[in-house]
């Protein structure tokens, strides 16, 4: 082929003539790679695309032409849009997801579209994700197909992907260019991939620790998951040979699972066991979970044997206050907070306000909690 006819042949394929074949040059591209990658719960999802501008084309229907089409190069006589320009615009998932409700698996696939005039589009998910374009699309090998709708959109001169509306399980892909928003879903099992991630890693040099178990018991105990294996792992995190410590974190570990699998006085046991291991503020916040629970006279308990580990330390005080308080003695809540208005930490500018206004109430007679 003569150099005549080879350049509009290459300008068609995306190619700046004298730079694809020849000399491995690099050049500006007119159509620059990008990427957009965004974590679902622990799942990344990352794509990879070519960004034409629309210029002073017209791109929906002509550039971009709607349905299949024979490009009139490469083995496709029934081509979608490639969903970028230049290379494949590929997505890779690194779990298993759900896109627009239907299942796929993890991995890299080729990412492309075909539009109608009416609104419809079918994006596709192909195992081929080297290939260049959309010229050699293969319908064998597609891995998914699903169907969403275009949006009219503020304009977009240079095409973008987007993630919008992240949550711990799902968000939304778009591709956005010209006058066109192009949304899919996706979605994750989020806490079936991390319990299996868990299972993994804990397998790991990673187990090598009581704190990665506890942990991990803690994640399955929170989101009521299989509390079993959480109370298999809690008590690894207290006792497994090598691994296993008593502390604080281990043993509160334990104590939510087995409150969880409502067997409280195991749990209130247990937590009794691990306040001589705790912090002061460990404690403290072990009484507030308590006063939130509606457990008054058990946390009016823990704030007084944190008083008496740690006379006088902020903010044992103030928590003694709030467990009398919370059980009516009005008095005695009163005579804490003011020891505890002298304790404030240097540089503390949001609880003198609050000790100052719960004093305010206690004198007429009001529970601070």
């Amino acid at each position: 082929m003569t150099t005549k006819l080879l350049r509009p042949v290459l300008l068609f394929l995306g190619f700046a003539a004298g730079s694809a074949f020849g000399q491995p040059l690099t050049l500006p591209d007119a159509s620059p790679r990008a990427s957009v990658a965004q974590t679902i719960g622990i799942t990344t999802v990352v794509l990879d695309y070519g960004r034409p501008n629309v210029g002073k084309r017209e791109i929906w229907g002509k550039l971009v032409p709607y349905g299949y089409n024979d490009l009139g190069f490469g083995t496709s006589k029934a081509a979608p849009w490639r969903a970028g320009a230049n290379m494949n615009t590929t997505i890779s998932v690194q779990h298993d997801v759900k896109v627009a409700g239907q299942p796929l698996k993890a991995g890299t696939y080729g990412l492309s579209m075909a539009l109608t005039e009416t609104g419809g589009v079918t994006v596709i998910f192909s195992t081929n994700s080297s290939k260049w374009g959309s010229f050699f699309y293969d319908p064998a090998e597609d891995a998914l197909r699903v169907e969403t709708k275009w949006e009219d959109a503020p304009f977009h001169e240079q095409l973008a992907y987007e993630f919008t509306d992240v949550t711990k399980t799902s968000a939304n892909l778009a591709l956005l260019w010209e006058k066109k928003r192009i949304p899919i879903s996706i979605t994750v099992d989020t806490d079936a991939v991390v319990v299996a991630n868990l299972k993994r890693e804990l397998t790991t040099a990673k187990g090598f620790t009581s704190l990665s178990w506890s942990a991990a018991a803690d994640y399955v105990q929170s989101n009521n998951l299989d509390l079993n294996l959480a109370l298999e792992w809690a008590e690894h995190a207290v006792s497994g040979v090598g691994v296993g410590q008593k502390n604080f974190a281990t043993l509160a570990a334990k104590a939510g699972v087995l409150l969880k699998l409502k067997r409280a006085a195991e749990a209130r046991a247990t937590m009794d066991e691990a306040m001589p291991f705790g912090t002061v503020l460990d404690v403290h916040q072990y009484g507030r979970r308590l006063l939130a629970a509606g457990e008054a006279a058990h946390a009016l308990e823990v704030f007084k044997f944190n008083a008496q580990k740690h006379p006088n330390t902020w903010p044992v005080n103030y928590g003694l206050a709030r467990g009398l308080s919370a059980v009516g003695d009005y008095p005695a809540a009163l005579a804490a907070l003011l020891q505890a208005q002298k304790e404030i930490p240097a540089g503390d500018t949001l609880n003198g306000p609050a000790i100052q206004a719960n004093i305010e109430k206690l004198k007429r007679g009001e529970n601070i909690n």
